[in-house]
Parts: C-alpha cells; structure tokens; sequence
C-alpha cells in the first residue's frame, strides 16, 4: 500500500472513530442521566457532539493501533434508586450501543457491496463500502476492548456489579494498579491478541 492509499485508509476510518466513541460515550451519559443522575447533563455529556466525547490520546490510539477511547463520563451512583443495578445498566450501555452500531453497519456494508455489483465497482462506491465497513470494525474493537475486565474499562465495571467484587479486600487495590496493568497489555500488544481474533470472529457472524 502507498503513502498516498494509507492516509485514504486512515481518512476513511475517521467516521467509524467518531461514530463508535461518541455514541458509546453518550449512551453512558443517556443511561445514568435517565436513572436519575443529574452529573453527566451537568457535564454536557447527554449529546452526540464528538467535542464532548473524544479524547485526543484515545483518539490518535485508534487511528493508529486499531484500538482507543474517549473521555469517561463521570457518574454519581448515589443518584441511583438502585445502585447495583442502574451501575451495570451504566456500564453495559456503550458496548451495547457499539454492538447495535456494528449489526446496523453491517446490513449497510452489504448493501453496498450490491451497489458496488450493480455499478462495476465505481471509486465513490468502494469509498462508501469502505467507510461503512470501518464503522462495523472499530465498533466491535471499541466493545471488545471496553469489555477486558480491567479498570477503568466497562469489563470490569459490568463484573463488578454482577460478583459484588467492590465488597472484596482487594477491590480498591486493583481498581488503583488497573490502568497500569492496562498500559502494560496494551505496550507488549496482549489487547491485539485478545481483540483481534474476537473481532474477526464476530465480522464472520455479521457477513461482513
């Protein structure tokens, strides 16, 4: 591939990026906004605009290493009716909607691979193929990476909430060292060899 095809690939993954975080941040935000907590309105968060969502390490991560995320939205359960579950209805709310992203996408993909058949293949078609196909593969990196049980990333917020994990002694030690640990997966490429394969897996179940 040439200089000049990679950057057309990169430029081409941009909306997938934008897609895949802003809707996976926001539908953090929309969900505890609707149980009850008034912070992440507070915070502007209850919105698609990318400006409230994309944080800018997470950002270049993902166009750079195939895997990323945007700025946490902040909560406070103490809002919530009933703790336990409305934080794992929180925590499970963005990979969800990433999930929903990736079948809608898909469905997308495959209509334009008709589009490509019925036109012989023209450039602006395989642009669009392309684009839509991004948006399929960085929702599920993002739902996959999101879902590795460590913290700060949904996995663990999601296994928390189900085992009761906050009420074990060693809870708030390895909610203090997870992001380390999490740094030091992603710097000897463990992630990829989680996410990678889990990804392919589930663009085969799609028919993408």
């Amino acid at each position: 591939m040439g200089f000049t095809d990679a950057i057309l690939s990169k430029l081409l993954t941009l909306p997938g990026i934008i897609i895949g975080l802003c809707f996976h941040e926001a539908a953090h935000a929309k969900m505890s906004d609707k149980l009850g907590d008034p912070t992440p309105s507070m915070q502007g968060r209850v919105t698609l605009n990318p400006m409230a969502h994309i944080d800018v390490i997470g950002f270049i991560s993902l166009i750079l290493f195939g895997f990323g995320w945007g700025k946490p939205v902040m909560i406070d359960p103490r809002y919530y009716k009933h703790p336990r579950r409305d934080e794992f209805l929180v925590s499970i709310a963005g990979v969800s909607v990433n999930l929903m992203i990736a079948v809608v996408f898909s469905f997308i993909t495959k209509g334009m691979g008709g589009v490509m058949a019925s036109t012989g293949s023209a450039y602006w078609a395989q642009l669009l193929y392309l684009m839509c196909y991004y948006v399929v593969m960085i929702s599920l990196v993002l739902m996959i990476f999101n879902l590795i049980p460590l913290p700060p990333l949904d996995g663990f917020g999601i296994i928390t909430q189900i085992f009761k994990l906050d009420r074990q002694p060693w809870y708030e030690k390895l909610y203090h060292y997870g992001t380390p640990l999490l740094l030091i997966l992603i710097v000897f490429n463990l992630t990829s060899r989680i996410i990678s394969p889990a990804v392919s897996f589930l663009m085969g179940v799609l028919g993408v």
